[in-house]
């Protein structure tokens, strides 16, 4: 009869989750490779810095928000690798076709966490993730992964016209800072990032 309360209320911690209800406390701030898993899997979209391409912006950052996810929303879990649905048609997708280096910042200020123990975004206890790499259309082989981890988490995505030529892409990361505390940016390698579970 335990077992069947314990596995009734991990199903329930699920379905929060995936509601976009509770996240699990993070990690400690000396941990700051599992911080920025811990981030970047409780985050559902993000900001992407890219160099614009457009006429007038030439060579100017510019900033976009993207959807995305690294596995689906069990706690615990995930991959690790920002996974994003595209098309050409987007403004920053033509900026990536020329310079495919960007940056994308996450932040737990779009949870429930910040808000309830009263932390502005800026305050670094809110914690956020700068990843720089690049975004990279992804394999065949790496496509159902892909479409697991953002189908499960933006459903209607499913549903986006068919004529836009939707792909799936991934950013690779090279560099990772992670700010969660007081003291300033922590360096995390992607190696470091990687091996850790969130």
């Amino acid at each position: 009869m335990a077992g069947v309360l314990f596995l009734c209320a991990a199903a329930v911690v699920v379905l929060l989750l995936a509601a976009g209800g509770a996240v699990p406390p993070p990690p400690p701030p000396e941990e700051a490779a599992r911080m920025a898993r811990f981030v970047l899997h409780n985050c559902d979209w993000g900001a992407l810095a890219t160099l614009s391409a457009q006429e007038g912006l030439r060579g100017h950052p510019f900033a976009n928000i993207f959807s995305l996810s690294d596995g689906p929303p069990e706690p615990f879990s995930g991959s690790g690798v920002p996974y994003l649905y595209l098309t050409d048609m987007e403004i920053s997708v033509k900026d990536l076709e020329i310079n495919s280096n960007a940056s994308l910042t996450v932040s737990l200020a779009q949870t429930p966490y910040c808000k309830k123990h009263g932390y502005d975004p800026q305050n670094p206890l809110c914690a956020h993730i700068i990843f720089c790499g690049s975004i990279v259309k992804v394999k065949d082989s790496e496509v159902g992964l892909a479409k697991k981890a953002l189908f499960s988490r933006h459903p209607e995505m499913e549903n986006w016209p068919k004529d836009h030529n939707w792909f799936f892409a991934k950013f690779n990361i090279t560099n990772i800072w992670v700010l969660d505390y007081f003291g300033g940016l922590k360096i995390v390698t992607p190696e470091e990032y990687y091996s850790v579970k969130p």
